[in-house]
């Protein structure tokens, strides 16, 4: 029997250290520096299923990170990416040392994705989530025209443009950014609706909607004016009408090392970092 000097059972934590993760799974993007760098962690740490691992960690840019959580979507496991592409905002500095201890000590963000319901001109219902954004863009050298109603109450009655999108929070810095919508704080319960190169009304730019919003788009005209909608990498072509919103029963959880986590990189990028 266990015992410290005054004959009781020591705790637990006196014994043996509990980690937050025993199994990792590592998933790669296809470029060699990725696939080398998954070789040696995987030597280094074990590699296992990722059905069967308590963490992903990913290696990669951040298309990489969106296709993980993607492809794990509603499983809660969590997402650890190392950065092995291009931009990488999503993702933390590559190291192969010491990564047990990062994972020990990683902060987590939780995000929930859109669910789009797109409607195409045979009447058939297309679905698909997004983790960044949803949006609406011409198929032709016509701009769109698309009607904007807001829970069920028109808001917009014309919007001439070559498109128009939804954004999350974690997608504010993304195609929404580059479309010069606003970027939101990670935790802020807002959905960024920004147009793409409006046209009429010339004025309009765009509407910050509480995220429990309900979102309608519907296209008119849309057999001169085509138009597809997207979710993330998602695509759907000839659609006559889009529905978005959040999906709250999807908790999509990513790691990130402290000091460098999502909400702080979305703050840094408000300051122009």
């Amino acid at each position: 029997m266990l015992s410290n000097a005054s004959g009781d059972l020591p705790p637990l934590a006196w014994t043996c250290h509990v980690r937050r993760f025993n199994t990792i799974a590592i998933v790669t993007s296809d470029t060699d520096d990725a696939r080398l760098s998954g070789e040696s962690l995987a030597a280094r740490y074990g590699d296992v299923n990722p059905l069967e691992a308590d963490v992903i960690v990913a290696l990669g840019g951040d298309g990489l990170m969106l296709q993980t959580l993607h492809r794990f979507m509603g499983s809660g496991k969590p997402i650890y990416g190392m950065n092995r592409g291009s931009v990488g905002f999503l993702m933390n500095e590559y190291g192969d040392e010491d990564l047990l201890e990062r994972l020990e000590r990683a902060e987590r963000s939780i995000v929930h994705p859109l669910l789009m319901v797109a409607t195409d001109a045979a009447g058939v219902a297309h679905t698909a989530r997004a983790i960044n954004e949803v949006y609406l863009f011409r198929q032709s050298y016509q701009a769109a025209k698309l009607r904007v109603t807001i829970d069920g109450k028109p808001r917009l009655p014309e919007l001439v443009a070559d498109g128009v999108l939804v954004a999350t929070p974690a997608g504010s810095t993304a195609y929404n950014l580059s479309a010069n919508g606003p970027i939101l704080p990670l935790n802020a319960p807002l959905l960024a609706l920004t147009p793409i190169s409006a046209f009429r009304p010339r004025r309009w730019r765009g509407a910050l909607l509480p995220d429990h919003a309900r979102i309608a788009i519907d296209v008119l005209e849309p057999a001169k004016r085509p138009v597809s909608a997207v979710a993330d990498h998602f695509e759907h072509r000839n659609i006559r009408r889009v529905e978005v919103a959040m999906d709250r029963t999807v908790d999509l959880v990513m790691l990130h090392d402290p000091g460098h986590s999502l909400e702080e990189r979305i703050l840094l990028e408000q300051f122009g970092y």
